[in-house]
């Protein structure tokens, strides 16, 4: 109460009499209100809990955008929770199993126990501002991890150590390397029976195609893995059996010649080769092994060291690799240090395209999410520039300029307002109600021309037209794979039918692997996703937070068609509509080819023999066909189709050509053996 008053008293001071001080009082009972959940929840008001407030805008080279990757029940959630406890910015620690986790926080993470969304959360550690990302391993959510990966620094991909490289791992790592971004590896669940750290890192070795640069050994293996060995700096961690301190507290201590003489061989083994490894991917270091300790690699400085796996690690050459147990609290302070040490700041990261806005505002939005009180939130990265609360905002994909109304450091669902961020953050706004996932911010319409003009000067070539600077200038989005699933939805009478329309919307707008479409023939509306859990999950907040009791149809699969085998057809059409004949005669081949998208070419001499509008006439004939395959009518994938002739008599309509061509192709992918379907990617 005592605060609840003294917050009055000054917010009142400040501002003009009459009815001011009454909304000032309304203000103050909603903060209270909001710091009385934070400490239910998250406990920031205890003396010992640190506030995100307290690490705004430092230095750029003391952040790190980072994600938590990996597959489903690897441990990214618990490792997060551990990391956010740690550093200070919760009191206790959750659970996945309890629901009670800070990144779990949407109902159906909680009782599935699994991540569905990304969740961003922001803390510190040792002067250090790290922005983390929690993602989902779930494949049906792959879309999460890809759009975090487009906006991160670098990643954090965590292993069963038990199962080594799994299955959404592959998918995960070859998004990280899509993207370029750094890594470090750390092996979880170290205290499991079956954990086996030579085999993980194997695993990685061969399924990976990495280079893993081990740099801890365990104590103890199963029930009685007790600590680590740091074979940078040569010391032992220890953690006590019986801890009260939940992790916190550890002994660190140099290894001795009392020690296991077992360990202390191993340790030293693993240590040359670590130096070996290290060498053999830095000159640098090489130079400094082969001139000052080529006789002596134990002494080797715990610096120079580490310098050069960080060089390795940015050049994206090897990954390092840290092992842990993140549920019994043991190895994730030393993984925030790796983090800190070895992945890079945001000024260490190259973006070719951001170097033309100077020091003016450049930001990519990569995530909406919708609040029924403030409307969509759009999480950013900002690349250069500000960003400012209450200030209007150019997007350059949609053109057009929208008022910021509050700025937010992201912490969960919960989000703590802020006036300004400077380069190398992740923001949340507020405000901007037509950006969309993939949409690059910039100050004002006037800095997107001075951008375009500096890189006219630059490159020395003229650009005509806005359009064409725009699309210059646009920083590259999230790519979003096409649907796996699919099946009707139907509201419970037709007076819903508006109320599901918005909700599907909102629902797209958030998430843009979900596609809505509507059936030419029936009417009804489609519901196209990820997977069955994906659809299952769409359907499930419908009803819990729009208030819908939906029915969804049977789930089917969005199969692609394809060729296996070469084949060839000719067809001729011959109709005579009212007075006029119209003739077309088409001969086409198709092949099988290894990229997705289907391919269209002429034989020799045909092209050179078409006038314009009938060679467009062949052409949507072609496409029209790759549209609807002659098995189940899925679109067809993986085709290159070779014209080899068309006659057209004198007087033949273009539409009488496309039909003809159109169903020379279905004949075509008919006569091709080895027609087959196989369901749609992924990723």
């Amino acid at each position: 109460m005592l605060l609840r008053t003294t917050v009055v008293k000054n917010l009142g001071s400040s501002l003009a009499p009459d009815g001011c001080v009454r909304h000032c009082r309304i203000r103050a009972n909603t903060w209270c209100r909001w710091r009385i959940q934070a400490r239910r929840r998250y406990g920031f008001l205890p003396d010992d809990v640190k506030s995100v407030r307290s690490v705004v805008n430092p230095d750029v080279s003391k952040i790190r955008n980072i994600g938590i990757m990996a597959h489903i029940d690897a441990g990214k959630t618990t490792t997060t929770e551990r990391m956010l406890y740690y550093s200070g910015y919760t009191h206790s620690l959750g659970d996945v199993d309890d629901g009670d986790t800070v990144t779990d926080f949407m109902a159906q993470e909680r009782e599935r126990g699994i991540t569905i969304q990304s969740a961003a959360v922001t803390f510190d550690w040792k002067e250090h501002r790290i922005n983390l990302i929690d993602t989902p391993g779930h494949v049906d959510f792959t879309l999460e991890v890809e759009r975090a990966l487009r906006v991160l620094d670098g990643a954090v991909a965590v292993f069963d150590a038990s199962a080594g490289v799994e299955a959404q791992t592959l998918t995960v790592w070859r998004q990280a390397d899509k993207h370029h971004v750094p890594r470090v590896c750390f092996l979880n669940k170290m205290d499991k029976p079956g954990a086996n750290l030579s085999y993980s890192v194997e695993s990685i070795k061969k399924k990976l195609k990495a280079n893993p640069i081990l740099l801890q050994i365990p104590i103890g293996s199963g029930k009685g893995f007790t600590g680590l060995v740091n074979l940078v700096t040569s010391q032992r961690m220890m953690w006590p059996q019986s801890d009260d301190s939940n992790g916190r507290v550890f002994v660190t201590k140099p290894l001795s010649s009392s020690d296991d003489p077992e360990l202390l061989r191993h340790v030293r083994e693993a240590r040359n080769n670590l130096i070996e490894q290290v060498a053999d991917l830095d000159d640098e270091f090489a130079e400094l092994l082969l001139g000052e300790f080529s006789e002596n690699f134990d002494a080797v400085p715990p610096e120079k060291l580490q310098m050069a796996v960080r060089r390795v690690t940015l050049a994206q050459k090897g990954v390092p690799v840290l092992c842990g147990s993140a549920l019994r609290n043991k190895g994730v302070q030393p993984l925030l240090d790796a983090i800190t040490a070895y992945l890079p700041a945001p000024n260490e990261r190259h973006h070719d395209l951001v170097q033309w806005y100077g020091n003016d505002l450049c930001a990519l939005a990569f995530k909406v999410v919708h609040d029924k009180q403030r409307g969509p939130l759009v999480f950013v990265r900002i690349y250069s520039g500000a960003l400012k609360a209450q200030s209007a905002v150019h997007n350059i994909n949609r053109n057009t300029t929208e008022r910021m109304s509050r700025l937010m450091v992201p912490f969960a669902d919960q989000h703590i307002e802020i006036p300004s961020l400077t380069a190398g953050n992740i923001a949340l706004t507020v405000g901007l109600k037509q950006t969309v996932t993939g949409d690059t911010i910039v100050a004002s319409k006037s800095s997107a021309s001075q951008a375009a003009r500096r890189l006219l000067e630059l490159e020395e070539k003229k650009v005509k037209g806005s359009d064409k600077e725009a699309e210059t200038l646009i920083l590259a989005g999230v790519e979003v794979p096409d649907p796996v699933f699919f099946c009707t939805i139907e509201p419970p009478t037709m007076a819903k039918q508006a109320d599901l329309d918005h909700a599907l919307a909102c629902l797209q707008r958030e998430d843009p692997s979900l596609k809505v479409k509507t059936d030419p023939d029936s009417g009804q509306t489609i519901l196209c996703g990820m997977g069955e859990l994906h659809i299952e999950i769409i359907h499930d907040r419908i009803r819990r937070e729009y208030s819908l009791e939906t029915y969804l149809g049977p789930l089917q699969v969005a199969y692609r068609e394809t060729v296996l085998q070469s084949g060839c057809a000719v067809d001729t059409l011959d109709r005579t509509l009212g007075d006029r004949r119209h003739v077309v005669t088409a001969s086409l081949q198709v092949s099988p080819r290894e990229e997705t998208a289907c391919d269209i070419a002429y034989g020799e001499g045909v092209a050179e023999n078409l006038a314009p509008d009938l060679k467009d006439a062949v052409e949507n004939g072609i496409h029209s066909a790759y549209l609807q395959g002659p098995l189940l009518g899925f679109p067809a994938q993986g085709v290159t189709t070779v014209v080899q002739a068309v006659s057209v008599q004198s007087g033949t309509s273009v539409a009488m050509v496309s039909a003809c061509v159109s169903r020379c192709m279905l004949k075509t992918l008919l006569k091709g053996r080895g027609l087959g379907m196989y369901g749609s990617s992924r990723q």
